[in-house]
């Protein structure tokens, strides 16, 4: 048995298992929870963050127009399954060279202390990490970028590793980026990052061909008494173009560039027609995950076909289990 370190949520959203289902990971019945017309003038509503909030949730969402101009909005809820999303995006407060819109997309969400963090990638003469700050969800503070360009999915740790912040990320290019491994980095104050470590990268042949282009981290990461459980996207490059799937490791908890097991398997594939069919077809992107100390329950929210959002259900157990069946042999 494994144990998540953290608060219990009693008001988690929950299905269980079907039964006959082989899969680790099983999606909402009623998939997707969040339409690509949520609000007025979306295109698309997809990878996007949530967190728990004030006895309900709130999370921050990537709201592609009706022009496909990208930016990211507020939202709350009472269940974690019906979502309000405001109909105009965040505003930041900060250094106007900073919070000069280029575009927004694909945020996380993470509370530390008293404070919720949210990261993004920011466009900033090419994409790098935005960093903000919110104690209410209506005004955020927008801090420096952590990195130079170019760099996407900026996903911090819920507490500090030895005294300092500390963030996984996915140094890119300026296109679309046709390679990708994970890095971890520290900071001492949200501002300047440093002691960039080497966490892990793709998987050349068959041994674990759908992670064999690129990966990058997917939620923030959640503390077990076993290591940060580490859910992640992996990407092969097909004759029909990318496909995008879930994968799970399991870090160490004091030096967390440290890999201490990974599957080889996916846990979650593009299947179902919302996640194989829409403007960018094929894709199962992770953003964010909720969790229940007192149960082991996880509750994954996911970006599906670049167009709408979905929620899949997994627990701890069924996590660690599964890279115990289908071990990935870990790098060096």
């Amino acid at each position: 048995m494994s144990t998540i370190i953290g608060e219990a949520l009693p008001n988690i959203p929950w299905q269980e298992k079907p039964e006959g289902t082989n899969s680790p990971v099983w999606r909402y019945s009623a998939n997707p929870i969040i339409p690509r017309n949520a609000i007025p003038n979306s295109n698309s509503v997809f990878n996007s963050a949530v967190i728990p909030f004030e006895g309900g949730f709130a999370g921050v969402f990537r709201c592609d127009s009706r022009s496909v101009s990208m930016d990211i909005f507020a939202g709350f809820s009472e269940d974690g399954v019906n979502w309000k999303i405001n109909h105009e995006p965040i505003v930041f407060e900060g250094d106007e060279e900073i919070t000069k819109r280029e575009y927004r997309y694909d945020p996380r969400v993470c509370k530390i202390d008293d404070r919720y963090y949210v990261s993004w990638c920011n466009g900033y003469h090419g994409p790098t990490i935005g960093l903000a700050y919110t104690f209410d969800f209506k005004t955020f503070h927008q801090l420096e970028n952590a990195f130079l360009p170019y760099n996407r999915n900026g996903v911090l740790l819920p507490r500090k590793i030895g005294g300092n912040y500390a963030m996984l990320s996915r140094p890119s290019d300026t296109g679309h980026t046709p390679f990708g491994d994970i890095f971890y980095s520290e900071s001492p104050d949200l501002t300047f990052w440093g002691k960039h470590r080497y966490v892990m990268g793709t998987v050349d042949g068959d041994a674990s061909a759908w992670q064999s282009k690129k990966i990058g981290p997917g939620p923030i990461p959640i503390e077990t008494d076993k290591g940060w459980l580490l859910i992640y996207h992996g990407v092969i490059n097909t004759c029909n173009g990318f496909v995008y799937r879930m994968g799970v490791a399991l870090l160490d908890l004091d030096q967390p560039w440290k890999v201490k097991a990974r599957s080889r398997n996916y846990i979650l594939g593009p299947e179902e027609l919302y996640e194989c069919v829409g403007d960018v077809p094929n894709v199962t992107f992770p953003c964010a995950a909720l969790t229940d100390a007192a149960t082991g329950r996880i509750a994954i929210y996911y970006g599906c076909a670049d167009t709408v959002t979905g929620l899949a259900f997994t627990t701890v157990d069924e996590l660690i289990s599964y890279m115990d069946e289908y071990p990935l042999e870990i790098e060096g």
